[in-house]
């Protein structure tokens, strides 16, 4: 299965749309009575009220959950194509994510982090263009407000602000307009909103969105470890990743270098951003697809022990498969 998604050939995107939906039966075999989707965090609901889960049925919303994320995956295929940080163009970025993104039941309905993953892939994008742009500010600027939007829809998203600084630092020698810029962008769409609170006499609540930001790291998790078996597949894979990336890290361009150190640097700033929302979900997770596929394709570009790869591509989806239905 991998060495077909290692090429460009068209017919690769029938078989991805047919994998979306083979790697969601789990959910389709039996769909919850009801699921809630929220659109917005509850302050943004205050400017705009969009009711889309209140009409959706649960067939339609895990139905269109799968639509989202085959779209997202052509995305992101091709994002990480035009950038060259595989060996050759193929289609294994796509069925990275695809697979990454049925790890867990939460993953497969509509939710706001799923929303969020398409302007992920997007800052993804501009991220990839910094180092090839004579000036950051205006793509800076773009970002800051690519983030507010996200923040919007997921608060948690705010996070990747921290990602611009990263970024430029990776990338780009110091300059404060480059660094303020993405901060203005963010803080422009938040004006707007802060207008729209003072019109309606609700200035009081709008510091209250940013109390989460005030929340302490929690010291003890309470884990249910036969819940996350499913992991240690991709937890082989991403050392088997990581040890053939430090094998060709010095040998690659350095834009190719930096591009992977920004985003390991993602995956952590999407996995440690749960904290700001105390009630959060399993679905946060889905920020960490992104980068962790791009990580997961590298390893199954590079892998040469064709029974090796494949069986162990093989051994994931069914391990997919068999927590997603027990």
């Amino acid at each position: 299965m991998i060495n077909q998604f290692r090429n460009l050939n068209p017919i690769n995107l029938l078989l991805l749309f047919a994998y979306t939906f083979f790697m969601r039966m789990a959910i389709f075999a039996e769909l919850p009575s009801a699921l809630q989707f929220e659109f917005l965090e509850p302050y943004a609901k205050f400017l705009i009220h969009i009711p889309i889960g209140e009409v959706l049925s649960p067939a339609t919303n895990v139905f269109f959950a799968a639509i989202i994320i085959y779209v997202q995956a052509i995305l992101f295929n091709r994002v990480i194509n035009n950038h060259v940080l595989l060996t050759k163009p193929g289609y294994l970025p796509a069925l990275l994510y695809i697979t990454s993104a049925s790890l867990f039941m939460p993953f497969l309905v509509l939710s706001p982090t799923l929303i969020c993953n398409f302007l992920l892939i997007w800052i993804m994008d501009k991220f990839l263009k910094i180092g090839k742009s004579t000036t950051a500010i205006m793509p800076m600027f773009d970002i800051g407000m690519i983030i507010a939007i996200g923040t919007l829809i997921y608060f948690p998203f705010i996070v990747m602000l921290v990602m611009i600084w990263l970024t430029l630092l990776l990338y780009r020698s110091f300059d404060l307009r480059e660094w303020l810029s993405g901060l203005v962008g963010f803080l422009t769409i938040f004006f707007f909103l802060a207008v729209y609170y003072y019109w309606n006499d609700s200035i009081s609540m709008f510091y209250k969105i940013w109390l989460p930001l005030g929340n302490k790291f929690p010291s003890v998790f309470k884990i249910n470890y036969d819940d996350y078996l499913v992991l240690v597949p991709v937890l082989v894979m991403l050392i088997l990743a990581s040890l053939q990336l430090r094998e060709n890290f010095f040998r690659s361009f350095i834009s190719t270098r930096k591009a992977f150190q920004m985003l390991f640097f993602m995956f952590l700033v999407g996995l440690v951003s749960f904290y700001t929302k105390p009630d959060f979900r399993l679905h946060h997770f889905l920020l960490c697809v992104p980068p962790g596929a791009v990580l997961l394709a590298y390893y199954f570009s590079n892998a040469t022990k064709r029974w090796f790869y494949e069986s162990l591509f093989l051994i994931f989806v069914v391990t997919i498969q068999y927590f997603l239905f027990v």
